[in-house]
């Protein structure tokens, strides 16, 4: 198990947690000599907020390529424009990607593998919320569960054989998973021995777009669990980061005056600043080394994952999610895929 998991459950509440995440925290900014002359990264949701920022901050380190893989490319070259600007030396290119569309994730990946000649890092920071229910039709899931958990659990392991393929040898490929605080207070003990991803798409279970928001990040805690198992750190290190809650940020995009409202108040009064959010990103990313691998990364150093994974209804779910998870994948030759990673 990740060194994470060994550190058990947390001590405190989630509510304390977050208190002294926001307030007490210390940041650690990357080395002054960090050095990314070579290097090429792939930042998905990176038109705005977090995204952006640490795409800013890994090109400010010298880095050699990054793909902007961006629902929207219009924004998207947009931003790179300025970056192209501000970084002349560095190539960037901007990549459409569409988080509810399976075959958008999976085409961006053979793009990856055909047109990159070198890929040492992937940040997937796309998400999304919302205020109302909804089901993504191309996939028949809930969209919280479909965007935060699905779609990006399957662009993760497509991208961990290119990661490992066109990293140079000696140095594992780099992904970095954006997780939430959120997650600690989560729970989904009402689904103990039952199919767990059905029961998220019927509006028969109560609507809670805060608890859904914390339920699809919670998710990734127990997949990346058992993930890690069939990579190794010496090929790619993964790992979830938590940037805490951040100004200025687009995940609340689209939503209703009030939500929106809510969380503008919440964030001037308790967030961090955007540079200070996005360099937990590239502190992860590529800061911190194989002693993170399968780790919850949260205030900059290797945190407990979410106190629902070591409860005995958290291990149950755990393992009946990673098998729906498969089944779900099964489209795409996932068991060879991570088969082949052991290789």
């Amino acid at each position: 198990m990740s060194a994470s998991f060994n550190l058990g459950a947390p001590k405190e509440s989630a509510g304390s947690l977050f208190l002294r995440s926001q307030f007490y925290a210390s940041v650690q900014w990357p080395p002054s000599d960090t050095n990314l002359e070579g290097k090429v990264a792939i930042v998905t949701g990176s038109t705005g907020g977090l995204g952006l920022e640490a795409s800013r901050q890994l090109l400010s380190f010298g880095l050699s390529g990054l793909i902007m893989a961006v629902r929207s490319t219009t924004k998207g070259e947009e931003a790179a424009a300025k970056f192209r600007a501000q970084y002349p030396r560095a190539n960037i290119q901007v990549w459409p990607l569409e988080m509810e569309s399976y075959d958008s994730i999976q085409a961006i990946v053979r793009r990856a593998e055909t047109e990159l000649p070198r890929l040492d890092i992937a940040i997937l920071n796309a998400a999304m919320q919302t205020a109302t229910f909804s089901i993504v039709r191309s996939t028949g899931h809930e969209k919280y569960i479909q965007v935060n958990y699905l779609s990006t659990m399957l662009l993760a392991i497509l991208l961990l054989p290119v990661l490992k393929a066109k990293s140079p040898p000696g140095m594992p490929g780099r992904l970095t998973i954006v997780s939430s605080g959120t997650a600690r207070g989560a729970t989904i003990t009402e689904l103990k021995d039952a199919p767990i991803l059905p029961a998220f798409d019927g509006k028969s279970r109560p609507w809670n777009p805060f608890s859904r928001y914390a339920i699809s990040k919670l998710l990734a805690h127990l997949f990346v669990i058992d993930l890690v198992r069939y990579v190794s750190a010496d090929d790619v290190i993964v790992n979830l980061v938590d940037p805490g809650l951040v100004k200025n940020t687009d995940l609340q995009r689209g939503a209703p005056l009030p939500l929106a409202a809510f969380f503008y108040c919440l964030k001037t009064i308790f967030g961090r600043r955007l540079p200070v959010g996005a360099s937990t990103y590239v502190d992860a990313a590529v800061v911190k080394g194989k002693e993170t691998h399968g780790c919850y990364v949260a205030d900059w150093k290797i945190s407990s994952f979410a106190a629902f994974v070591y409860t005995s209804d958290g291990e149950a779910i755990r393992e009946q999610l990673w098998k729906e998870t498969m089944v779900e994948f099964e489209f795409v030759g996932v068991e060879s895929i991570l088969s082949m990673l052991k290789k």
